[in-house]
């Protein structure tokens, strides 16, 4: 397998990028249970935006690398999966303010929203520099200042996949399903592992989360390109 400097240097931004985005989308979990009264992730020093806290050797680092270092060697654009290290949570030491339910939703959500928030603060940094001509459009900063934008939108949309109970999207239905029907969500879960690896390596299913993620990170910058203009 023979990479080229260029190939090489595109492996490296898009780990590097992976690692920052997952390390804000963990803080978000960990930051908003704290703030509703859980100083569970503080005590294990997660409400950080260290990337070192919330790495996984293998979901942060191994995989994203094997996966980046395939596609490139493939001739595709450097891509895969990664994730962090759970935020470990006491649902119990919540505000009293919320139901259980309520509070789990909100500390699910808030890591996600956290890679949303990222992905405009990137786009907007990035619009700010080409209306001051500080970049040029083919510069590598410009490629990779893109790159992340739109994998924080993919990151978005692939956590907020309603499948039990990796992913924080089957904890934001559980707020709105019935107590009654919420058994239903763990027959899901038995089936959990397959239904997320169909979604990981089918390429029929991925489109579920892409094509929302390439929408909004087109909408985005066409909003950019007019103010720059």
């Amino acid at each position: 397998m023979n990479l080229t400097p260029e190939q090489i240097r595109n492996i490296i931004v898009y780990v590097l990028t992976l690692i920052i985005s997952v390390a804000v989308h963990e803080w978000g979990h960990a930051y908003m249970a704290d703030r509703l009264g859980d100083n569970t992730p503080r005590r294990e020093g997660r409400v950080t935006l260290n990337p070192l806290a919330h790495a996984d050797p293998i979901g942060t680092f191994l995989l994203p690398l094997i996966t980046a270092v395939y596609a490139a060697s493939s001739g595709r654009i450097s891509g895969g999966f990664g994730w962090g290290k759970p935020v470990m949570t006491q649902p119990n030491n919540y505000t009293r303010k919320y139901s259980m339910a309520t509070g789990l939703a909100l500390v699910s959500i808030a890591g996600p929203l956290m890679n949303i928030v990222l992905a405009l603060v990137v786009a907007t940094v990035h619009g700010v520099l080409l209306w001051q001509n500080v970049l040029a459009p083919d510069s590598k900063i410009h490629l990779g200042l893109i790159q992340a934008v739109y994998m924080n939108f993919t990151l978005f949309f692939f956590n907020m996949l309603p499948i039990p109970p990796m992913l924080d999207g089957s904890k934001v239905l559980a707020r709105f399903v019935p107590y009654r029907h919420r058994s239903k969500l763990d027959n899901v879960a038995v089936y959990g592992f397959a239904i997320l690896a169909a979604f990981m390596l089918i390429p029929q299913l991925q489109q579920v989360f892409l094509v929302p993620a390439r929408f909004c990170g087109d909408q985005v910058y066409e909003l950019i390109l007019r103010l720059v203009r």
